[in-house]
Parts: C-alpha cells; sequence; structure tokens
C-alpha cells in the first residue's frame, strides 16, 4: 500500500544504466513491430478460439461432466491447446480480460501448479491450507473486525487496498479446466491470494503495479501465464513508467520473487492482525524502491 511502504533508497535494486537502457530500447522495438499487427488479426484469431472454448463447455457440461470439482470442464489435449492459443491472443489484445487470462493459466500451468502444490505440501503452514481449503472471499471476511484493526496491520492495509482500488475478492473466476482436484484448489488459491500479494508489495492496479506483481510472480510461481504476462505487459507502458521498471521495480520484483517463502503457503486469513512490515520480514520481501502512483495508465 502506498501509505504504508516507505520509499527505499537501496540501490541494491537498480539495474546499471547501459544495460537497463539496452533493454528499455528492445522493449520500445519489439512494441513497435507488435502494433504493427492489426486489430483484425487479434480478433479474428481470438474469436475463432475463444467460440471453440464455447462449444467445448457447453459439449462437456452437458454430457461428460466428471465431477472432479464443481464447474470442472475436462478437455482433450486438443481442445486444451485451443483454448491456450485463443485465450492467449485475446489476453494478449486486451490484458483486462481477466476471463481469457484465467483460461490461459489453467490450460498451460500443469507442471507449474505440480510444484507449487509440492512446495505447499512441504511446508507446515501449507500443508495446513491443502487440508482445510480456506478461500478469500467477501463471505468468508469479517469486515467489521478488519475495519476496527490498528494502522498497519496486514489485514487493516489489504482492506484499505481493496477500497482504494475499487476491487472485491469475489472477482476471482472460478477454475474450470484443471484436470486434478487438488491442483484446481492451488490455481483457484493463486487467484485469490493475487490481491493479498499488492498489498504486500505495495503495488497498485494500474498497469505499472500489475506488471511488477506479475514479474515477481513468474520468479515465485513459475507459471507461464504469470511469464507472459512478465515479458507482454510492459509493451503497453509509456516510456517514463517503462524506464521506472527497467531500472528498479522490474530487478526488485525478480529478486524478491525468487527469494521468498512460497506466498501460497501462507495462511493470510490467521495473519490479520500481523504487523504488515513484520509479515514482510518473515516471507522475506523488502519493501518496493519506488511506489508508482495509482492512477490507472493503459496506453503505451
Amino acid at each position: 500500500m502506498p501509505n504504508c511502504c516507505p520509499r527505499s533508497t537501496n540501490r541494491a535494486y537498480r539495474a546499471p544504466a547501459a544495460h537497463a537502457q539496452g533493454r528499455f530500447s528492445m522493449w520500445r522495438s519489439v512494441s513497435k513491430r507488435l502494433h504493427g499487427l492489426t486489430q483484425r488479426q487479434h480478433g479474428l484469431i481470438s474469436k475463432v478460439c475463444v467460440q471453440q472454448l464455447c462449444s467445448s463447455s457447453s459439449e462437456f457440461t452437458d454430457g461428460c461432466f466428471d465431477g472432479l470439482y464443481t464447474g470442472h470442464i475436462p478437455t482433450t489435449p486438443v481442445q486444451r491447446a485451443l483454448l491456450a492459443v485463443g485465450s492467449g491472443v485475446a489476453a494478449l489484445h486486451d490484458p483486462y480480460r481477466h476471463d481469457m487470462v484465467a483460461v490461459l493459466g489453467e490450460t498451460t500451468g500443469h507442471l507449474a501448479l505440480l510444484n507449487l502444490r509440492d512446495r505447499m505440501r512441504n511446508d507446515p503452514e501449507g500443508h495446513t491450507i491443502l487440508t482445510e481449503r480456506p478461500r478469500i472471499r467477501l463471505s468468508t471476511l469479517d469486515l467489521t473486525a478488519m475495519t476496527s484493526l490498528p494502522e498497519g496491520s496486514f489485514g487493516r492495509e489489504y482492506l484499505r487496498f481493496l477500497e482504494d482500488n475499487h476491487v472485491t475478492p469475489d472477482s476471482r473466476a472460478d477454475v474450470r479446466f484443471v484436470d486434478n482436484e487438488e491442483l484446481a484448489y492451488v490455481m483457484q488459491r493463486y487467484r485469490e491470494v493475487h490481491d493479498l500479494l499488492h498489498t504486500l508489495l505495495g503495488m497498485p492496479t494500474n498497469m505499472l503495479g500489475e506488471v511488477a506483481v506479475k514479474w515477481f510472480e513468474a520468479a515465485q510461481t513459475g507459471l507461464p501465464m504469470c511469464a507472459l504476462g512478465a515479458v507482454l505487459g510492459p509493451l503497453r507502458l509509456s516510456t517514463s513508467r517503462l524506464q521506472t521498471l527497467f531500472t528498479s521495480l522490474g530487478p526488485w520484483a525478480l529478486q524478491n520473487g525468487r527469494r521468498a517463502r512460497c506466498v501460497l503457503s501462507v495462511f493470510y486469513e490467521r495473519r490479520w492482525e500481523q504487523n504488515l512490515e513484520d509479515l514482510r520480514q518473515e516471507l522475506n520481501i523488502e519493501p518496493p524502491p519506488v511506489i508508482p502512483s495509482a492512477s490507472k495508465q493503459r496506453s503505451s
């Protein structure tokens, strides 16, 4: 949160100027090429594949539901590939298409989910989460109690994040295309923890903040969806924000994502009263070197 995350003057996270400038120039070149693609090409590919998604959903929901978990839609390898391509193109065209981003994560994340599941199993707190299967929804949050928590506590700062950014945990889509009940929960937990990571990392929900969180998540989870967002998200940033990403926020996010404790193995619902800075230290996460302004910037 911007109000609770002190600025750091530590230069350990700042890439060398020449190296950063080189990466910056590369991204601007790639951005120009991608913008050479017409809107029509994006729309045609995504439309075909999304139609396949809808027809597959209807077919399997009506005739082949195998009951792995509520809402599960089994798919063949070919269908998963089509869904991955279609959702990937749609998400590239509009990163705010959360439904397409969700499908992309489910159809490409099997190996990463296995690794995350094993990390949770090997952590006492993570193992408890896998056993009890908590959900982060408005119906499970005691908003009155969280409002009364002291300033600087994790629960109070998370509630402030929701209020300031006009978001709700109920907006996270349910998992449908993961063909393993336990892995489906791991994916669901990842989605519901995402806003908590914004709070832990002090990042707003504008494009720069989202990209910084994606860089952290890519290093932390290994999910291809996160890596794709980390690579393509910068293409939609302005020049000044791209410089901020490559010279400070990006290196900081990658370093902290690699060394932090598994963020899915934390029972956040039992940590609301804990001081945010204390929780960061426990998870080995340092405050951000710079806090982006909260304005929603989506242009390139």
